[in-house]
């Protein structure tokens, strides 16, 4: 790590000056990070980038309790398109052109400059730590039918945090583990749903896929359960540093982990709502087990709620990589103290997993819905601030080389991303006004960490450096403006 001065920092990933030829190059070169260890391929990606987003169809079953099986079912086919498409597509092109750790809060720091890129940071790290303390509270909701005790209590609390501190030395062991373990428990999530389908065949009411009921919809609990389901499919950029030639695996494994997360949900609830007759009550989290035991038996709903288990160790492990690679690549880019930069010996972000754990076991006393909606309130913030760098930087350096680009002008980026802008108002405008303040409160914090960790970077009090590892944008633009063309 080399030291620089406050000012010579700030200048270095300012707005205009983060298209250096480093990023330019990145068909020649290897994505900057400082841990040369073993990198993630193509295949463990897939289902990392899988249990970022979903981890199987566990938590969509409020969407049937909000709106009738007719919108449930629409939803998730028409969702990916308004939502999880462009995003996936953004992610792509932004996180081959920037294939560091850090990720998106990079993108948002080279087009709006360092103090978005931090709020950027601190509300998508603080988004992702409210979700990863939704995936406890989820397991032993699938088991509360079985152990009741599980639903509430001490046992509840001990259960919370002896899973927390499991998952996260798992996670502490490395990268590539996760990745591979994380492949594992999808096939073992994704199978009983197949087997759950077969069965039900013979039972399945094609007139009950139809029904709706416009006048008793509860639209916030709908969009929110649709948005927290098919979101996040940013967050794999934050470990960009860790890919195996992430030019190419990047989007391959995006598209590859959209059309399994699809079907992920859309089979499930297909079979689901076709195959027993419909009580909107009784569709809530952990339901699907219930609906193993009716259509195959007692050995069915254990092998669901041991996938719904297993499902829950996957999205944890995924989310609290992409949460602490994410504060590394901040350390490195000089917005958070050096010892965030800190690795352990198996090339994970030792302090970075300790934060977010941390913020898990503070957050895990929220319900459900508090959870979800929280969750999407901040995460909405991210995303506007994702769109409007990934325009700037298409309307500012229109050369800039991207290994991977959308196939539109910038007309066509502007218009791909107006409607999941309408969306997040929508989602915004629903939210209930205790999260509204608590996300606000959450938002202020960050709009007032930035200059207090300047201030201290100022005094000398901590140390803030940029890692060598990386490009030195500020010496090096003026010298390369030539390299900026393709």
């Amino acid at each position: 790590m080399k030291l620089r001065s406050p000012a010579i920092r700030q200048a270095s990933i300012s707005m205009g000056e983060h298209n250096d030829v480093e990023y330019v190059g990145i068909n020649e070169v290897i994505s900057p990070r400082i841990h040369s260890g073993r990198k993630v391929s193509v295949l463990p990606l897939v289902f990392l980038i899988f249990y970022e987003v979903s981890g199987g169809p566990f938590g969509v079953e409020d969407s049937v309790q909000a709106a009738g099986p007719l919108l449930a079912l629409l939803g998730f086919l028409v969702f990916p398109f308004i939502w999880s498409i462009p995003e996936a597509l953004i992610t792509a092109e932004m996180g081959t052109m920037f294939p560091e750790n850090g990720g998106y809060v990079v993108w948002v720091s080279s087009a709006l400059g360092p103090f978005w890129g931090f709020q950027q940071g601190w509300m998508k790290w603080l988004s992702g730590v409210i979700d990863n303390a939704l995936y406890p509270v989820m397991f032993l909701d699938y088991l509360k039918s079985e152990i009741p005790a599980a639903g509430g209590g001490l046992l509840r609390v001990i259960a919370v945090l002896a899973l927390t501190v499991v998952l996260t030395y798992m996670n502490y062991r490395g990268l590539t583990i996760v990745g591979w373990v994380a492949v594992l428990l999808g096939v073992f999530s994704i199978l009983p749903f197949l087997v759950m389908g077969l069965i039900s065949i013979p039972k399945i009411t094609p007139s009950r896929w139809l029904v709706a009921d416009l006048h008793h919809v509860d639209w916030n609990l709908y969009l929110n359960t649709l948005f927290w389901n098919l979101n996040y499919w940013d967050s794999i950029s934050t470990l960009a540093g860790e890919v195996e030639n992430p030019k190419k695996t990047l989007p391959k494994a995006l598209f590859y982990a959209l059309i399994l997360v699809v079907l992920g949900y859309f089979f499930p609830l297909l079979t689901g709502t076709g195959a027993i007759p419909l009580n909107r009550e009784l569709w809530t989290d952990g339901y699907f087990s219930d609906i193993a035991k009716i259509l195959g038996g007692v050995w069915l709903r254990w092998w669901i709620q041991g996938a719904a288990a297993m499902s829950n160790m996957g999205m944890f492990f995924a989310e609290m990589s992409s949460d602490s690679f994410q504060l590394l690549g901040m350390a490195e880019r000089g917005m958070l103290p050096e010892f965030f930069a800190k690795r352990s010996r198996y090339g994970t972000p030792l302090v970075g997993i300790l934060f977010s754990a941390s913020g898990v076991i503070l957050l895990s006393w929220l319900s459900f819905q508090e959870i979800v909606a929280a969750e999407n309130f901040l995460y909405c913030f991210g995303m506007i601030l994702e769109f409007i760098a990934f325009i700037r930087l298409r309307i500012k350096y229109p050369a800039a080389s991207r290994p991977y680009k959308i196939p539109v002008g910038t007309a066509g980026a502007i218009l791909m991303c107006i409607p999941p802008t309408i969306l997040i108002c929508v989602v915004l405008a629903l939210s209930s006004v205790k999260v509204l303040v608590v996300s606000l409160v959450a938002v202020a914090i960050g709009l007032l960490m930035q200059p207090c960790l300047r201030h201290i970077e100022k005094k000398r009090w901590i140390k803030f450096s940029i890692s060598s590892d990386l490009p030195d944008i500020h010496n090096s633009i003026h010298e390369n403006t030539e390299s900026l063309i393709n």
